[in-house]
């Protein structure tokens, strides 16, 4: 379909607002998402106009009163661009039979809605929402009939009031459904009363939206309700930076800043009475650490409450065998033509002993082959193990090395809507998982309320193995938890350290740990499989990044460009994602009649293009390209390949490795361009060719030892760097892992908190 939306090119006709009115004859186009429609009218004299603007849930036979102007579009002429209106019911028998028949109730068409307008007059919507049981005198109607007809009735009229009241102030008319399911005819009153119940996290309106439709209302800037929620926002936005609990005067100082007025200083004293409340209420808790006055919110100090406890549990369980473990590893040995080095030894027996084990270590150092020894004496043991890992990538990844299905977090338990539509895993304690033992993957990457998820979900006495590489970087969320389970001692931890004679025979692999220990990467030669190329402009990184990618690379070293991947510290700064991708888009699939494409804001979508998932969705629909499974669910870092794009139905197909899944346009926002990408979001995922662009320009805090170091452990057969060597070398230098402030630490430790 045309898109509607795009009419930039209009010539007003008129300065000053006029107003237009009629009844709705036509339904052009809705969008159900943010009620932009264009409807065709009927004034009074009969005229017929064409009328553009934000008019949601509009229904045929509406009587509607626009504000507005005259406009011309360059391709449907003369239209009425309304930004207002008011919305009547009908009054005559004809419009009234021709909206209650527009499709408005299931079961009306347009014969019976033409013998109820003709029955009832201009008493008919009273009849429908006051004395629905007189409809069942109509030939057709049983009493059940018409009770449903006039609850029908009345749940539209309350929706359409509510999407009047969203629509008058700006607010997104997809809230209609989950407020009205919540609250019901008390939305309208209660938001009123308090805009900030939008900010939970049932409906997620942000607190600045919430902000201004409160002073709009006339809400003080000190009322409780606006305290609390920006206390709430305070707190919620520090995730972000990783932290699990802050110190009140944080709290206080960020939320003053954020609630004061250029009239009004909201005071220390107003913001620690609303800490009170909130934590008497239960959203907050607060707690006294080493000294510190600190709050945290309740699910997060539920989650690092609730895994310190598990993990102290599961170290101290043992599982006592009658047979000799070390012998049964030696005949595993034997049997599968594998020795283990003495550390991998100890972490399969460990395994096999212990409730929980860690198993750690850098790249080349065996871990790989120390999780498939586990999965052997698991086997040999009987056990039912299950394996997974955060994302799909490194999903796939692991399924690939153990020779066995392995499963992201959210697909293990079963992420999706449950108990009446609310969001959340279907596996808990209630429900937990088949399984004797769980080995995850890429533990690093974990966020604390996903691991108490997971930990939640585990049937009584399973063991849990935990693997991944300290070194790289924490979490997007909340909590450092790997990092903080080896660190407080507690949790049994191998460390694997010996790099082996095929893994020391990749220059990759050396250089790695030689910047994990502080000390500048030393190219290859010829042959080998790291290689930096020495730029000190953005201008040129980006111009020999998409000559590596288009050429140099496929030409040399026969890498397709599907097989490259591009990464870098930033999106924006020097040559971050931004102007990396759209060089490379230019380069690696440029326009061509063939390739449709859709822009959408500053970016361009292209059949061919490569791109990404850059949130959880659990409503997108997909589908196995051999037709053998459908399911519900992409997920932050997934990448795939735009396959066809089709305008006139206005949305594109994207295939994510076997999956097929269909992005509407009003959902692009949900993908970005993918040829490169930031090394956040590569972690957990391996390339066979890495390209690591680091320029000029880019914030201090991005130039890490453990990004770079994290960036280059993403290759797997080549690594080319392409940058500035002083860039380089201040990464290696800043060791610095920037300061959470978590307590699981010290809460596995034991002694005063």
């Amino acid at each position: 379909m045309q898109d509607y939306q795009e009419l930039q090119e209009f010539e007003e006709t008129g300065s000053r607002d006029e107003v237009v009115s009629g009844a709705v004859s036509q339904i052009v186009f809705m969008n159900d998402e943010n009620g932009y429609s264009v409807v065709r009218l009927t004034s009074p004299d009969g005229e017929e106009v064409t009328a553009t603007g934000c008019i949601p849930n509009v229904a045929i036979g509406e009587e509607l009163t626009l504000t507005g102007k005259w406009v011309v579009h360059p391709s449907y002429g003369e239209q009425f661009n309304a930004d207002g209106f008011e919305r009547s019911l009908p009054t005559t028998a004809r419009g009234i039979a021709e909206y209650l028949g527009s499709g408005l109730i299931k079961g009306v068409g347009p014969k019976l809605a033409a013998r109820i307008a003709k029955e009832f007059g201009d008493d008919t919507f009273r009849t429908l929402l006051d004395e629905p049981e007189k409809l069942a005198g109509l030939r057709g109607v049983t009493l059940q009939k018409a009770r449903e007809i006039g609850r029908q009735f009345q749940e539209q009229s309350e929706m359409r009031q509510l999407m009047d009241f969203l629509s008058e102030n700006g607010l997104p008319l997809e809230l209609t459904a989950r407020l009205y399911k919540r609250m019901g005819t008390a939305a309208v009153p209660a938001l009123t009363a308090n805009p900030f119940l939008l900010c939970d996290d049932y409906y997620k309106v942000d607190f600045h939206v919430a902000d201004n439709l409160a002073a709009s209302l006339g809400l003080p800037s000190l009322a409780p309700e606006r305290i609390e929620a920006g206390l709430v926002y305070t707190m919620t936005a520090n995730l972000d930076n990783g932290h699990t609990f802050i110190p009140v005067y944080k709290v206080r100082r960020a939320a003053a800043a954020l609630l004061s007025t250029e009239d009004i200083a909201v005071t220390d004293e107003v913001l620690e009475e609303g800490v009170c409340r909130l934590a008497e209420r239960g959203e907050f808790v607060r707690e006294t650490l080493r000294g510190k006055d600190v709050v945290y919110l309740h699910a997060l100090h539920e989650a690092e409450t609730y895994l310190a406890d598990y993990l102290a549990r599961m170290a101290e369980m043992n599982y006592e065998y009658d047979f000799d473990v070390d012998e049964l590893m030696h005949a595993l040995e034997m049997d599968s033509d594998v020795s283990y080095a003495p550390l991998q030894r100890e972490a399969i027996a460990a395994a096999a002993k212990n409730g929980v084990v860690i198993l750690t270590g850098g790249p080349g150092t065996g871990k790989t082959t120390a999780v498939r020894g586990m999965l052997r004496m698991f086997e040999a043991l009987g056990l039912n193990v299950v394996l997974a890992a955060p994302t799909g990538r490194a999903a796939k990844r692991l399924s690939e090395l153990c020779g066995m299905e392995a499963k992201t977090i959210h697909r293990l338990l079963e992420a999706g809507y449950h108990n009446g539509g609310q969001l959340g895993f279907q596996r808990s304690r209630t429900n937990p998982l088949e399984c004797d033992a769980v080995v995850l993957d890429e533990v690093s990457m974990i966020d604390i309320r996903l691991m108490q998820a997971l930990v939640d979900a585990l049937p009584h006495g399973a063991r849990l193995v935990l693997v991944g590489d300290a070194d790289q970087l924490p979490p997007v969320g909340p909590g450092n938890f790997l990092r903080d389970a080896i660190g407080s001692g507690r949790v049994p931890t191998i460390q694997l350290t010996e790099i082996f004679r095929q893994a020391r025979e990749s220059d990759i692999v050396l250089n790695a740990h030689a910047i994990n220990q502080g000390k500048l990467p030393v190219a290859s030669g010829a042959d080998g499989d790291f290689f930096i190329m020495k730029k000190n402009d953005s201008a040129g990184i980006i111009e020999t990044v998409a000559g590596l990618c288009s050429v140099r690379l496929p030409r040399h070293y026969g890498f397709s460009p599907s097989q490259i991947q591009v990464l870098t510290p930033s999106r924006r700064q020097g040559a971050g994602t931004a102007q990396l991708n759209r060089t490379l888009q230019e380069t690696l699939n440029p326009p061509g009649e063939d390739k449709p494409e859709k822009r959408f804001g500053d970016t361009i979508f292209r059949t061919g293009d490569r791109v990404m998932q850059v949130r959880n969705n659990y409503d997108i629909v997909w589908e196995r390209m051999d037709g053998s499974e459908s399911g519900c669910g992409m997920f932050n870092g997934d990448v795939g390949e735009i396959v066809q794009l089709f305008p006139s139905l206005e949305c594109l197909t994207v295939r994510f490795d076997d999956k097929l899944a269909t992005y509407t346009y009003d959902m692009l926002s949900e993908l970005e361009l993918a040829y490169a990408m930031t090394v956040h979001k590569a972690q957990g995922s391996e390339f066979d060719a890495v390209v690591v662009a680091l320029s000029p320009g880019i914030n201090p805090r991005l130039l890490t030892r453990n990004i770079l170091y994290t960036a280059i452990t993403r290759a797997k057969k080549l690594l080319v760097i392409v940058g500035s060597p002083d860039v380089m070398r201040a990464a290696i230098e800043n060791d610095k892992i920037g300061r959470r402030y978590s307590a699981l630490k010290i809460r596995l430790k034991g002694g005063t908190l």
